[in-house]
């Protein structure tokens, strides 16, 4: 069965925008578990737009799932996970003017950044993946960093996939494949939803995890937190 985890930068981007500690990002983390989600993903920004350093200290001991880290590797972002240690650190790169994550690395380009901040958070056992379009070259480029895992950057089958095309899963099938004979673990992320994500599952051989947020606090809106996180888990088994 592939992992929800469930991506709470939506909640804390609602806590900020009226101050204050409404609604708590730590009891939703708690609730979410509750509920059933098997692993919490945060992705704070160097801004704290929405989670702060603050939150993922105080997650810390309340994640008894995984606890999934996503960020750039700046210094602080690193301090932070070297402090807090989560089960899994995801390395992305992110531009400074982005509403949310738009690229995954260049690992061919960044190979020797790449395994020096890996090589790091391992030595602190610290699982590691790194974000990755769906392209063959750049995932081969991430097995020689020594990473884990791989995230694939999901937005463009999504994109493909709401206009019809089921054929756009295909560079994310080809990719799942060589990732496996390459001994990396497959994670997945960014537009998953309830609408795509039974057939991105069933098309994606050995899915270990998705991270899923936005969408997933959207739906929930209308049907409900506890029913969503079920309804995704059902159409993952």
């Amino acid at each position: 069965m592939t992992k929800l985890s469930v991506n709470i930068n939506k909640i804390a981007t609602l806590r900020n925008s009226r101050g204050g500690d409404v609604p708590n990002v730590v009891q939703f983390a708690k609730d979410a578990q509750r509920f059933g989600a098997e692993g919490i993903t945060i992705h704070p920004r160097p801004d704290e737009r929405h989670i702060r350093y603050q939150d993922a200290r105080d997650l810390k001991a309340e994640v008894y799932t995984e606890y999934n880290i996503e960020g750039k590797p700046i210094p602080s972002f690193m301090d932070l996970v070297l402090e807090v240690k989560p089960t899994q650190v995801t390395l992305v790169p992110d531009a400074e003017e982005a509403i949310t994550s738009n690229a995954g690395w260049d690992t061919l380009k960044h190979k020797d950044f790449l395994c020096e901040v890996i090589k790091e958070f391992q030595a602190h056992g610290i699982r590691t993946s790194i974000f990755v379009d769906p392209i063959l070259a750049q995932i081969e480029g991430a097995k020689a960093t020594g990473t884990d895992r791989i995230e694939l950057y999901t937005e463009a089958f999504a994109q493909q996939y709401s206009l019809g095309n089921e054929k756009g899963v295909t560079p994310y099938v080809d990719s799942a494949n060589l990732a496996q004979e390459l001994g990396l673990g497959l994670n997945a992320g960014h537009d998953l939803s309830l609408d795509n994500i039974a057939f991105f599952k069933a098309q994606i051989p050995h899915l270990l995890e998705v991270s899923i947020g936005h969408a997933l606090i959207a739906e929930s809106l209308y049907l409900g937190v506890e029913n969503v996180i079920q309804m995704y888990l059902r159409k993952l088994k």
